[in-house]
């Protein structure tokens, strides 16, 4: 099933979510095919992993060093169609945890996220945006996360009801909010 058709069959949360379905399918619609990399500067289809332990009491965060906050892990598609396979890897990639039960097959949430100008590796970054879709997977805590020293400072699983204290980005408090009633 191709990825418009995917947003179509979506069931939004609330009315919040169901404007971010339009605007991914805008996005689609404008860009067509050049959707998939970072050669589009105005945007590009980005992945997010929301890893919770068995109990989900619990979430895997990494502390971004760009954010300069724990954040879900994730990534770019970068050409991939494949996006759960691509949220699986960038778990992988960032956490250093192997071993991730697919909770669900498709995607939890839909949610478009601006990213702010900035510096990555000594190179500018201009202000898109990021059509992210994220997917729940689940880890046992016993796997040890490790430090991925190239896009974040540490890695720990976080207690659910206290993961607004170890976010300081405000602007996504209210979509982990979202993602903890959706896995609860």
């Amino acid at each position: 099933m191709n990825l418009k058709q995917q947003l179509l069959d979506f069931q939004p949360l609330n009315e919040e979510e169901a404007a971010n379905v339009d605007a991914f399918l805008q996005f689609i619609e404008g860009f067509h095919e050049n959707i998939w990399t970072r050669d589009n500067c105005v945007g590009h289809v980005t992945v997010s992993a929301w890893v919770t332990n068995p109990a989900r009491d619990k979430v895997l965060m990494a502390y971004h060093k760009i954010y300069n906050s724990y954040a879900w892990l994730g990534g770019h598609a970068d050409g991939e169609r494949d996006l759960l396979w691509t949220a699986i890897k960038e778990a992988r990639e960032e956490s250093g945890i192997d071993n991730f039960r697919v909770v669900q097959p498709d995607f939890i949430d839909v949610c478009p996220l601006i990213v702010k100008p900035h510096l990555k590796r000594g190179v500018p970054v201009v202000s898109h945006l990021h059509f992210n879709l994220t997917y729940w997977l689940e880890a046992e805590e016993e796997e040890t996360p490790r430090v991925a020293p190239m896009e974040n400072l540490s890695v720990q699983w976080l207690p659910v009801k206290w993961l607004s204290n170890y976010i300081s980005e405000e602007h996504m408090k209210p979509i982990y909010q979202r993602l903890i009633e959706k896995t609860s």
